[in-house]
């Protein structure tokens, strides 16, 4: 697909169990950053537009993602490389605040590749917000992590947050996908 970028959602430390001192720990995240990997490593085969968003919050009173913190960090298996974009936010919406917009412009981009985390947080905002700005998005599902949500004393299991909030982009914002599937675009 010619004038398409990968979207880097919060790969961050702070997500992954596997980090020692994770503050906030999401069900998979491994697995969506093992698959995640397969598309990145392909953009940079093809020399395609990567763009890596990470999450600050603006206070060292945040649960996660505190500023200048080793959990704000991009995680080593996703790291950024000379050439590929990056963008920090400090809200859910990567577009929010954010020079995005402005650098999806510039570089021409019609097709976004959406991965990252939280499946019900920030890839759900930023699918619908890119959508609305009417870029074709794709969503690697299974490149996407989340956790176990809570609500009036009902537990709502990772597994059903993330197929609600897939089902949701699927039927009006993105082409939802796996990681292979996608990979077949290119």
């Amino acid at each position: 697909m010619k004038n398409t970028a990968l979207l880097l959602i919060d790969f961050q430390n702070d997500y992954f169990s596997s980090f020692e001192g994770a503050k906030w720990k999401l069900n998979k995240t491994e697995e969506a950053a093992n698959n995640a990997l397969k598309l990145l490593t392909k953009f940079r085969e093809e020399e395609m537009n990567i763009i890596h968003v990470r999450h600050e919050f603006l206070s060292e009173d945040a649960p996660f993602f505190t500023p200048n913190s080793n959990g704000a960090k991009i995680h080593d298996t996703l790291l950024p490389k000379d050439g590929e974009y990056q963008i920090l936010k400090n809200s859910a919406n990567s577009f929010k605040n954010t020079s995005l917009k402005e650098l999806l412009d510039k570089l021409e981009v019609e097709n976004l590749v959406i991965v990252g985390a939280m499946s019900h947080m920030c890839i759900d905002a930023v699918t619908r917000a890119a959508s609305d700005y009417e870029y074709n998005c794709f969503v690697a599902h299974d490149s996407c992590a989340t956790l176990d949500l809570e609500f009036n004393g009902i537990v709502v299991p990772s597994k059903m947050v993330h197929a609600s909030f897939m089902s949701a982009l699927q039927f009006a914002y993105a082409k939802v996908e796996s990681t292979d599937s996608i990979l077949e675009l290119f």
